[in-house]
């Protein structure tokens, strides 16, 4: 078995296959793939991590692994099957143990368990009393999906093994589960965002004038692999200096210097659940006059905008708020003026000059999660918030950000015991 992290309840995987099924069409079966193993080089895989759908609806963590849901099969042991691989001597040897199928069983939740080189024969015996096969992609707005995947390998082997039964899409309907979190899923994300504390509290007493971003980098990697992260949530940023104004530097191969400010975002992943932070800290341990005035207009904005992420607002509005909050600040830092923002175009405003990316995003088995945008904000969506003023002539890029739940009562502040304030960054480094 892949995981480090803590064992489960599968009462969510359980709870998350009642409410997807109770999506689906009468006669309908539902097919959930485990993500491939990607090949790295020579006889090398990528570290293996799982399909985030797969995984919210069985819980396993391992790869050659199939979920087979059947609501309305006529023989009830049918209704939910998941097939793992079978471990053999070699496998044993090189690899370590798989899962048993009493062990998936108690992962997942689901009973009936076969071997994966069982599916093909059992599908096609199924399939008879079927009308619809849903199966599953990846439609994350932000994804490029220029390498073909397994699950899109699957389209057209079905369409070609089953030409009679209508196909349908399962991601629209996993959208819509997945961004309400659950108090399951959000005590996983506590406990990334309590780890990824950890590792930003670790770097202060480590950043000085002369270390290197990637020393910094492997600060984080080590606190995050010493309280069971997965790893990384995405690919640190460790960005000093002039690299602090390139929103997706992941070079990290510079040397800090006085002065200067660094720019650190990165998060870990704990039980596939990401975290998402970002502060930008004094490699000096102190900043200077304008950079704290830059530092505290950000935190103002940040504020204020978190603030706004209520039940019932919508990202336009949300938005549009947020930038006349911005564009107020930017003022005020000389950076444009209310003449650039009376005359400028409505599609490239003034601000962009400076804050040239989006306030908020999504997050949850992944960091930039499923969601839709045009619904109203909903108790249980989990957001960051992330507002930056970039100045590249000033060599001064700041970007905070932390991970807020919206509650009925309000936001709630995942990130809310990790130091933001200039002063408290400063003693914390002294």
């Amino acid at each position: 078995m892949n995981q480090r992290y803590a064992p489960i309840d599968a009462a969510l995987f359980v709870d998350n296959r009642k409410r997807f099924v109770l999506e689906l069409k009468e006669k309908a079966i539902a097919i959930f793939q485990s993500n491939d193993e990607m090949p790295r080089n020579a006889d090398c895989c990528y570290p293996f991590r799982q399909n985030s759908d797969f995984f919210y609806l069985s819980g396993i963590d391992q790869e050659q692994s199939i979920l087979l849901l059947f609501p309305n099969s006529p023989d009830p042991k049918f209704k939910e099957v998941l097939f793992i691989r079978e471990s053999d001597e070699h496998t044993k040897v090189w690899e370590g143990e798989k899962y048993s199928k009493e062990e998936a069983r108690k992962v997942s939740g689901i009973q009936t368990v076969y071997w994966t080189k069982e599916y093909e024969t059992l599908l096609q015996w199924l399939s008879a009393e079927c009308t619809y096969l849903y199966l599953n992609n990846n439609e994350n707005d932000r994804a490029k999906n220029e390498v073909i995947s397994r699950d899109a390998r699957l389209t057209p082997q079905t369409k070609k093994l089953f030409p009679g039964i209508r196909l349908e899409r399962s991601a629209p309907i996993m959208a819509s589960l997945r961004q309400i979190k659950s108090k399951a899923e959000i005590a996983l994300i506590n406990e990334a965002c309590a780890i990824t504390e950890k590792a930003f509290r670790r770097t202060l007493s480590f950043i000085k004038p002369g270390v290197w971003e990637y020393e910094i980098e492997a600060e984080v990697s080590h606190e995050f692999t010493i309280n069971r992260a997965n790893g990384h949530a995405y690919s640190p940023i460790i960005a000093s200096g002039k690299n602090s104004c390139v929103l997706h530097y992941v070079n990290n191969n510079q040397q800090c210097k006085k002065g200067d400010l660094v720019l650190m975002d990165f998060g870990a992943e704990y039980a596939n659940y990401a975290s998402d932070l970002t502060r930008t800290v004094p490699v000096s341990g102190k900043f200077t006059k304008r950079q704290k005035a830059v530092y505290n207009a950000v935190l103002r904005v940040m504020r204020e905008a978190s603030k706004l992420l209520v039940v019932g607002n919508t990202f336009d509005n949300y938005n549009a708020a947020v930038r006349s909050i911005m564009e107020k600040e930017l003022v005020d830092l000389k950076l444009i003026t209310t003449a650039d923002i009376k005359k400028q175009d409505p599609q490239n405003p003034a601000l962009r000059k400076y804050f040239m990316h989006g306030i908020s995003h999504f997050m949850g088995l992944d960091v930039h999660d499923l969601g839709d945008r045009q619904q109203k904000f909903t108790a249980g969506m989990v957001f960051t918030c992330e507002p930056g003023i970039y100045i590249p002539e000033e060599s001064i890029g700041i970007r905070l950000e932390n991970d807020l739940l919206i509650g009925v009562k309000g936001p709630q502040d995942l990130m809310k015991n990790i130091p933001i304030e200039a002063d408290d960054i400063e003693f914390l480094m002294r």
